[in-house]
């Protein structure tokens, strides 16, 4: 099952990648809309989850994030790469974009699924329904039980912030910043590996 998804990745052409990217998210954007629609009275309920003003949106959002790159960025370096095999979508995202394109990307992810996951499922369902539903949405990971744990954790880390500070965009910029962090580093290693080949 893993070979075949690995397969499956590599014959995708980069239009048909980012079409399949952007169409996800749109879809996880209606499903959000309709659950909404359902659960909240109205849609000023839904928006006192979102508070503009808040320190903590840097604060707290920005240093989660900053750590949980910095623990990956070390974890990477120190275990076999195996660990992080993903069936190579992650690098085939992000590997030839640039920085503007990265940051695009990051930032249409983390809405939707901060949205979808913290401001519908576990505003209405707990933290343990929607980190479980987040981990089975990010299918990959299910081929890997190293990055299938590490997505339940970093789930759980994001929903405990969201019950910290109650306001989506902390979530939101720490999704992103972990997003476009890691989406940039791996487009540097891929030159760096490209540079390096090209020098041998």
């Amino acid at each position: 099952m893993k070979n075949k998804y690995k397969d499956l990745v590599k014959q995708l052409t980069d239009k048909e990648l980012l079409f399949h990217l952007y169409a996800t998210q749109l879809l996880l954007l209606t499903i959000s809309a309709f659950l909404g629609m359902i659960l909240f009275d109205s849609f000023s309920q839904f928006k006192k989850l979102i508070v503009w003003h808040d320190s903590r949106i840097l604060i707290i959002g920005g240093s989660a994030g900053l750590l949980v790159v910095a623990a990956d960025l070390v974890l990477m370096k120190l275990l076999p790469r195996s660990f992080y095999d993903d069936g190579g979508l992650n690098e085939k995202i992000f590997r030839d974009r640039n920085v503007f394109h990265i940051g695009a990307i990051a930032a249409i992810v983390a809405v939707s699924e901060e949205i979808l996951f913290r401001g519908i499922i576990q505003a209405h369902f707990g933290i343990i329904i929607s980190s479980l539903v987040f981990a089975v949405v990010h299918y990959r990971y299910l081929f890997n039980w190293f990055l299938f744990t590490n997505i339940i954790l970093l789930s759980f880390l994001i929903g405990f912030i969201f019950m910290l500070t109650e306001n989506l965009l902390v979530t939101v910029f720490m999704h992103f910043l972990i997003d476009f962090l890691l989406g940039i580093s791996i487009k540097l290693k891929n030159h760096s590996e490209r540079d390096g080949m090209l020098n041998e």
